[in-house]
């Protein structure tokens, strides 16, 4: 019962060309392709086969000596040999000290009197006896006889061998343990083995397993400094521009490049320089990373892929130093082609009210890009492309030549373009003969590749799910609406919320019909979706780029539509229409105070533009009187709509009435039964297969 939001962060861009009054506006997600980008195993076709010293890099090693067996750990691991004189001494350290803990504990030698008193005394808790020989362990310590600072709680003593005197009967009526084997018996192998070199043993993998890691060449401390880019290779697969499609213009402005990356010198005789970046800006889901792929994989050159969130760790100086790690290896491989997702995250502008003099993490992995990109070390042979849909807030350094010399634009495909897309992404799937692309095409403008990639695998489940042998058109149909309008709910509604219903949705339907400068209703329902009780969609014929002050008012009046009928109807109002009412006070406030079109305000900006959360001017800049002024203007602007919803309803109260009662029989309607039952002829064109 809500219309589709009107994009803010669009502008100047028409808002969008979808028109659901629905609480569930889809949301797209980037487009990342088939397949991905992999490096031949022999020079692209038409390049030289060595590229000379035009690949040449500073610092960077030559072919020869790259492809030289590598250093072994030992040679790599800080003071070589002197580190492993280190770990023989720890195993030296290990056996005396394990040494010191195995031995046998210091036994006092008493005389057997001595002995005989202590076991009368009740101080004998047990014996060992191994021919004469008793050792044992008293209850309390004794006293050393020749120093009585010293005492001990183990004993050795010898039995004399004329002694008649009945021991172990004494033994036995002292409750002492008695034992044949002696207590200080040496510890077996294995368990010296365990406990004395156990630990070293450890201690020595440890360090192994850390300098293999973190030794030289490998990026710092654990590896946090080594990049994490993914290198596509051959044996991936390859993403060319075959697999992109309805981008044609982004597509076009991308070939140089990759005729630049398979003929350096047809451009480097001349004195022509390759652009150092590329910067891929646009909606999510126009297929950004797609066309970064099909570059690739058209020039056949390495592609390191990385999210510009993975430069970031909570240790200071590790994002700058996987940066430098990226473009060593890229370097290293060159031609290649790097490539950043997401570049917003650690691109912003500098100097934020969150930045603490210039040196948090963000800003010195910032500061490492731009260096290694227009710094004193050459790159050539080396292009970063970058994607991000909103550039509007990436640092100026960035953007200027000499780093992302070129900006593409990825807008969202028009008609031919979308049926395009849709051939690529049908490949796979197996159509039926009902099937026409281009009326799905046509059906879905504003929408992006993975829209249309969504849509195509949402109705191969649908076709799999009723068990068809193809895709039907009415698979698309059903689709598109569980994608667009939301999925249904199993609700059950009272008659009275199925009667404002319909007169809900009538009203926003009925005013569709009417008014000429509106968008086609396409259909009508009052079956639950999503988190509304019913939708009506109305979409363009043709893709639209721009809007009229006219064609944005219909759009209010429509969708104040609802709640006028509810008034006229029921003479109340219900929280059906608190979307309604949230986007109709968002599209008059652009209106008024962003896109000029208020006479009383003036063609003048004061609003903030919502991608950005700032406006052109400071908030001190703008007088409060112009701020009242804005929200007088709006609410002028919304109450005239609203009286003009109601008298257009008010004067075909009978179109009303007939269409929410076909309505409440059969819950949904197609373009052509919705026109119908409002007694209207639907405009020319308007095919019920679209809807």
């Amino acid at each position: 019962m809500t219309p589709q939001p009107l994009s803010d962060s669009d502008d100047p861009q028409p808002p969008s060309e979808r028109q659901s009054w629905d609480d569930t506006p889809s949301e797209a997600a980037e487009d990342r392709g088939p397949g991905v980008a992999r490096r031949s195993q022999s020079p692209p076709s038409g390049a030289p086969a060595d590229p000379g010293p035009h690949w040449r890099t500073e610092g960077v090693r030559s072919n020869p000596e790259r492809d030289q067996p590598k250093p072994s750990w030992l040679s790599r691991m800080p003071g070589g040999r002197w580190f492993l004189l280190l770990l023989v001494g720890l195993l030296v350290v290990n056996w005396l000290v394990s040494s010191f803990f195995l031995r046998a504990p210091e036994r006092l030698a008493v005389p057997y009197t001595m002995f005989l008193e202590q076991l009368d005394a009740g101080n004998v808790t047990s014996v060992n006896s191994t021919a004469e020989a008793i050792q044992g362990t008293f209850k309390s310590p004794v006293a050393d006889p020749n120093d009585a600072s010293t005492t001990y709680t183990e004993f050795q003593t010898q039995r004399p061998a004329f002694a008649e005197d009945d021991l172990l009967a004494r033994l036995i009526d002292k409750q002492v343990a008695v034992n044949a084997e002696s207590p200080d018996q040496p510890t077996p192998w294995w368990q010296q083995l365990l406990f004395g070199f156990g630990p070293t043993l450890l201690l020595l993998w440890l360090f192994i397993a850390f300098y293999r890691r973190a030794g030289a060449g490998l990026g710092g401390i654990g590896g946090l400094g080594k990049s994490r880019a993914q290198r596509y290779e051959p044996a991936h697969g390859r993403t060319s521009f075959d697999d992109v499609a309805g981008i044609d213009d982004a597509k076009a402005e991308l070939t140089e490049v990759v005729d630049f990356l398979k003929h350096p010198h047809k451009y480097s005789r001349l004195g022509g320089q390759i652009p150092r970046g590329v910067l891929l800006s646009g909606l999510p889901g126009t297929g950004k990373t797609l066309l970064a792929r099909a570059v690739a994989g058209e020039a056949g050159v390495p592609f390191f892929s990385m999210a510009a969130s993975e430069f970031i760790e909570m240790i200071v100086g590790v994002g700058a130093s996987r940066v430098r790690d990226l473009f060593q290896q890229a370097k290293a491989a060159a031609p290649a082609i790097i490539f950043i997702d997401e570049i917003d995250s650690i691109g912003r502008a500098r100097g934020g009210a969150l930045s603490f003099g210039g040196h948090d993490e963000r800003e010195q992995t910032l500061n490492q890009i731009l260096a290694e990109m227009d710094g004193f070390t050459g790159t050539e042979g080396v292009i970063v492309i970058a994607a991000t849909n909103r550039a509007e807030i990436l640092d100026p350094a960035l953007l200027r030549p000499g780093r992302f010399d070129r900006h593409v634009v990825v807008n969202p495909p028009d008609r031919v373009g979308r049926e395009a897309i849709l051939r690529v992404h049908t490949r796979g799937v197996p159509l039926g003969r009902n099937v026409e692309l281009g009326a799905v095409a046509a059906s879905t403008p504003g929408m992006v590749g993975a829209d249309l990639r969504n849509l195509v695998n949402e109705a191969a489940l649908t076709a799999a799910r009723r068990g068809h042998d193809a895709v039907l058109m009415q698979d698309f149909t059903e689709a598109q609406e569980k994608i667009v309008l939301g999925t249904a709910r199993k609700i059950m509604l009272s008659d009275q919320d199925r009667k404002r219903t319909a007169y809900h949705e009538g009203g926003h339907a009925l005013i569709g019909m009417l008014r000429g400068d509106a968008d086609p209703v396409r259909k009508v329902s009052i079956i639950p979706r999503g988190r509304a009780l019913g939708v009506t969609l109305q979409a363009p014929d043709a893709d639209r780029y721009a809007y009229s002050s006219d064609q944005l008012l219909t759009r209010i009046i429509g969708a104040l539509g609802g709640r006028a009928a509810e008034d006229l109807v029921f003479g109340v109002t219900t929280t059906g229409a608190e979307s309604d009412l949230e986007q109709v006070t968002r599209l008059a406030r652009n209106m008024v105070g962003r896109w000029g079109m208020s006479d009383l305000i003036g063609p003048v900006t004061v609003l903030p533009d919502p991608a950005l959360g700032v406006s052109p001017l400071s908030p001190d800049e703008v007088a409060p009187a112009t701020r009242e002024l804005v929200d007088r203007e709006v609410r002028r602007v919304v109450e005239e709509c609203h009286q003009i919803a109601r008298k257009t309803l008010e004067d075909n109260r009978h179109r009303l009435d007939t269409l929410a009662a076909a309505l409440l029989e059969h819950e949904t309607l197609d373009a052509a039964e919705a026109y119908a039952a409002a007694g209207l002829t639907p405009p020319a064109g308007l095919a019920p297969e679209a809807a």
